[in-house]
């Protein structure tokens, strides 16, 4: 057996190694100016600002936080601050040392007449190196119309190329052909395992607290890993450090309010935000016992320590409650905290040391009384450390290096069963695993024309005891495996049963080619927890289980190539092609037939194979003007091929979507009104269904005979929205209002497609005539089949 941590011992020495470079800023010839640059209404950090030195025709954006730093050598230079909605701020500064300049920028005089995507300088999907990256801020999200009225996140990166989901009602989203459990999604750098409420109808983030959502599918820097298809990365505002703020909303299914305000101005604020839902109360009158709703709040404290240090405190709590009565029903939720220290070393060397605590449970209960019930819950618990340097070497290369530690405790069951007052306890033993890597990167601007990215990241992973440790053999391909050992693990909890490590390149290049730029990127990723499924839509209930002794690791490798272009007046309008291949291996099945929950030998009904994923996605996309929006369109193929299944043949994953098609619009119908509108299209999602069937004694037996997987298609996803949004006067008496507030007025699935959740098959109702066949039929389930109308009511002060 092996023992602990190897990775520790490494993250500390690469630590200590990076915290020498301090000495190496000291006695450099040229000067480095730095700071942060900030909104001056509310004190909030602008990610991604542009930093522009006009006189070398070069510069710098700012990172998550907002800090920028720049090496120049003596004399006098005029310096440009933008962030798109704000006024441009030019500085003249004369560099005879190193300087620390703190920006604040003001909003644009008049409002936005535009959408954007991203709040990022002009021609940045062209200049930038990032490919396969998408960013949103909550403006952009603001006029999507969403379900019964409510801004949701989830559903409006659904509208991005790439991203779908396998129907209405399913928790998560799918990223270029991959499972809800590939996607890593992170609040203020904390892991979310479950990202939805009410059954994927709406998205744990509130948008009332999130600042900056960004989405990677591809070319995945160094400083991330854990998934396979996707990073989404939501980062929550700071709080306004300047004016105390109220902000909410009042809905036709909830009601939210955020309060945000200084705790000492300029130095400390906090944002606390809530929602809760209503739908109980409003069946109330109708319904005696069930009940469905949802709560949520989201929390944040920062506080400026001084010049070189600040301090940030976040959490979230959120709950989902579905109860049939009293006695039954089941819930789930998800609780996050993160404490990050913001620390500057020197005027080239920022850092960021980030401790977070995430845990996903569910549970449900049923029974009439205390006598005869059954009651099971299920958790996963990780605890996690990440220490990450920026050191800015020159304008041309920004260095990255860091690493990260996270403890999992997975839980999957607590269960007990009482018969007659007997009680059975039928739990699952614990799980323990350690995951661990360190990384280094470097963007280097070859020239104006050329930039690179590069990285490597090594993971590694440690499946521990204590528990009871199976082994099994294959009997027969696509079969339940056999156990052949069993042996309990005595020793202490942290000792290894087993390891896995990889090493995981990143590679990304950027090539200007007249006024449009061609980027490539290569990027290898593993997995080593997952997600344990055997439905089309990924539910509250499913299961997460580490790597072991029996699963091994998922490992994926993307290739992506593509060509950006803007065009029209002022460049508004963005244009891009990707296409994208990725290889996955150890992609983990489940045997037919597998039992997949309460199961003290899961591991004996999951195997694994290969994997592909690759297509082809379009993306037109106009910025100003009293029209804008995005069509976007994907082309792509999800497969799979596992020995023993499907005749070993490749076969369409649940979530393979041949044709994404989605148009988004805005049309600004006056200063104070707007309308707009999205459409969908989707290719149905693959099912697995019965070809043949016998009878006995007037009942009907389905069975695939071909032994086939996925060979079937539910009909194609479409459906139209459509919202208008009026705002409110401006002024009264004469006066401006301090407050704003506005109404929106939407129409959900505008034309009532029914569109399928899932077709099942069936015996026809009644018994047949003496002789005659017995008739079957397959029947569509539609969680929404009509057009949906809403109203809400948004307001700030």
């Amino acid at each position: 057996m092996e023992r602990v941590f190897p990775l520790w011992k490494s993250l500390i020495v690469f630590v200590f190694c990076l915290l020498s470079l301090n000495h190496f800023s000291l006695g450099q010839q040229k000067f480095t100016l730095n700071g942060y640059v900030k909104d001056e209404a509310n004190g909030e950090a602008l990610i991604g600002a542009t930093v522009l030195v006009k006189e070398l025709g070069t510069g710098t954006a700012t990172n998550v936080y907002g800090f920028y730093s720049i090496t120049l050598g003596p004399g006098v230079y005029t310096l440009e601050y933008s962030y798109l909605g704000f006024d441009v701020e030019s500085r003249s500064v004369s560099v005879e040392s190193n300087q620390r300049l703190d920006i604040e920028l003001t909003a644009g005089g008049t409002e936005l007449q535009e959408v954007v995507i991203t709040a990022e300088a002009e021609d940045e999907n062209v200049t930038s190196v990032d490919m396969s990256t998408n960013k949103l801020d909550v403006k952009t999200i603001q006029k999507i119309p969403a379900f019964l009225g409510e801004v949701d996140v989830l559903r409006s990166i659904q509208l991005l190329p790439g991203v779908s989901s396998v129907g209405e009602g399913s928790s998560g989203f799918n990223v270029r052909g991959g499972s809800v459990g590939q996607n890593l999604v992170l609040l203020d750098d904390a892991p979310v395992y479950n990202s939805s409420h009410l059954f994927g109808f709406f998205s744990v983030f509130n948008p009332d607290a999130v600042k900056d959502i960004k989405l990677i599918k591809g070319g995945m820097p160094a400083n991330y890993g854990g998934r396979l298809s996707s990073i989404l990365d939501v980062r929550m505002k700071e709080g306004n450090s300047k004016d105390l703020e109220v902000s909410g909303g009042v809905g036709t299914v909830f009601s939210r309010l955020a309060v945000q305000g200084p705790i000492k101005k300029d130095k400390a604020s906090f944002l606390v935000a809530g929602r809760r839902s209503y739908v109980d109360i409003l069946a109330r009158p109708f319904i005696d016992d069930a009940t469905l709703y949802f709560y949520d709040l989201t929390t944040k404290v920062n506080y400026d320590l001084n010049d070189k240090n600040k301090l940030f405190l976040s959490g979230y709590f959120g709950r989902d409650v579905f109860r049939f009565d009293e006695e039954q029903g089941f819930d789930w939720g998800s609780i996050t905290g993160t404490l990050r220290w913001n620390h500057l070393f020197n005027d080239r060397l920022f850092s960021n040391f980030a401790f977070f605590v995430s845990t996903y449970d569910y549970g449900f209960s049923f029974g009439e009384n205390d006598l005869d019930k059954f009651d099971w819950s299920s958790r996963i618990l990780t605890y996690t450390f990440k220490p990450s340097f920026n050191y800015f070497i020159n304008n041309n290369n920004e260095l990255l290096i860091g690493g990260e530690a996270i403890l999992y405790d997975f839980k999957p069951a607590e269960a007990q069963g009482v018969s007659d007052g007997v009680v059975t306890d039928i739990s699952l033993d614990e799980k323990y695993s350690l995951e661990t890597a360190i990384y280094v990167a470097n963007t280097q601007k070859l020239s104006s024309r050329t930039t690179l990215k590069y990285g490597l990241r090594l993971s590694g992973f440690q499946f521990m005891g204590p528990g009871n440790i199976y082994e099994y053999r294959p009997v027969e391909p696509g079969r339940r495996q056999e156990l052949v050992e069993e042996s309990t693990f005595q020793a202490d909890q942290w000792e290894v049963v087993e390891s896995y490590y990889n090493l995981e390149p990143r590679f990304s290049i950027r090539q200007q080619v007249g006024k449009g730029s061609v980027k490539a990127s290569y990027t290898r990723t593993s997995q080593y927890i997952h997600l344990v499924s055997n439905t089309s839509a990924s539910t509250p209930i499913d299961l997460w289980t580490p790597s072991s002794n029996n699963i091994e690791p998922q490992i994926s490798d993307q290739f992506g190539i593509g060509y950006f272009k803007n065009f029209g007046k002022g460049n508004a309008i963005e244009a891009s092609v990707e296409a994208y291949y990725r290889d996955n291996k150890n992609q983990v099945e489940f045997v037919k037939g597998a039992d997949l929950f309460l199961n003290e030998f899961l591991e004996g009904d999951l195997i694994s194979g290969d994997g592909r994923a690759y297509g082809l996605e379009f993306s037109v996309k106009k910025n100003s003007g009293k029209l804008n929006g995005w069509v976007s369109y994907t082309l792509g193929r999800s497969e799979l091929q596992v020995e023993g299944i499907n005749r070993g043949e490749w076969y369409p994953t649940r979530f393979d979507q041949t044709h994404n098609l989605k148009i988004f619009g805005s049309y600004n119908l006056s200063a104070r009104t707007s309308f707009s509108g999205n459409f969908t299209y989707i290719s149905g999602a693959p099912v697995t269904a019965p070809t043949s069937r016998f009878t006995q004694q007037g009942l009907v037996v389905p069975f695939d005979f071909y032994d086939s997987r996925n060979d079937f298609r539910v009909p194609a996803t479409h459906r139209l929205d459509l919202s208008l949004t009026i705002q409110m006067k401006r002024e009264k008496r004469g006066k401006e209002r301090k407050n704003k507030d506005e109404l929106v007025i939407s129409l959900y699935n505008v034309y009532g497609r029914r569109n399928p959740f899932s077709i099942f098959f069936s015996q026809a109702d009644g018994t047949p005539m003496p002789g005659a066949p017995v008739e079957t039929q397959a029947s569509r389930f539609s969680i929404v089949g009509a057009p949906v109308p809403s109203i809400s009511y948004n307001f700030k002060f």
